[in-house]
């Protein structure tokens, strides 16, 4: 029997069109599904030196408590630094900065602590507005040309409590 088309024989070869489509269509892919980590900050961590012990020219400073007790609606009911009260109006901050920076130092000056540390300890109903205008006056203090000058080193949040 004697077959139509004679003798050729087709070379059979894979196309290459398809296969380079799918090769940048992965690669778009894993571009776009790539999540890029980002480095860890740099953090303000000072070590101790090794074999450094506190002598009695360096006085410590111990760490300041500010409390801020909320009245029942959630406004400011009382400030107090270390047991002291300061007030409950604007001058009470006021005093809470005067008295941080007559513990930290002169900020104009290099004398001021940087190694200073403040704990604060809102009532658990206290409006934010009073919490955050007690950071304020714990962490800086305002110079008479208007740029601010840090006092506090060290800010610590004591752990909220339930109310009773």
């Amino acid at each position: 029997m004697k077959f139509r088309g004679g003798s050729k024989v087709e070379k059979i070869a894979p196309q290459m069109a398809p296969m380079i489509d799918v090769v940048f269509q992965l690669l778009i892919f894993f571009m776009l599904t790539l999540k890029i980590v980002s480095p860890e900050g740099e953090f303000g961590i000072n070590m101790p030196l090794s074999g450094s012990t506190s002598t009695d020219d360096q006085p410590l400073i111990p760490e300041m408590e500010v409390r801020v007790i909320a009245s029942p609606n959630g406004e400011l009911g009382m400030l107090q630094l270390n047991g002291r009260n300061l007030g409950n109006d604007e001058q009470a901050f006021l005093d809470l900065t005067a008295a941080v920076r007559q513990i930290a130092g002169d900020p104009t000056e290099d004398t001021a602590s940087d190694d200073l540390s403040v704990k604060i300890d809102p009532d658990y109903d206290l409006n934010y507005r009073w919490f955050i205008k007690t950071v304020g006056a714990v962490s800086g203090d305002k110079l008479p040309d208007g740029t601010t000058v840090p006092l506090v080193g060290n800010i610590k949040f004591a752990q909220a409590r339930q109310p009773q």
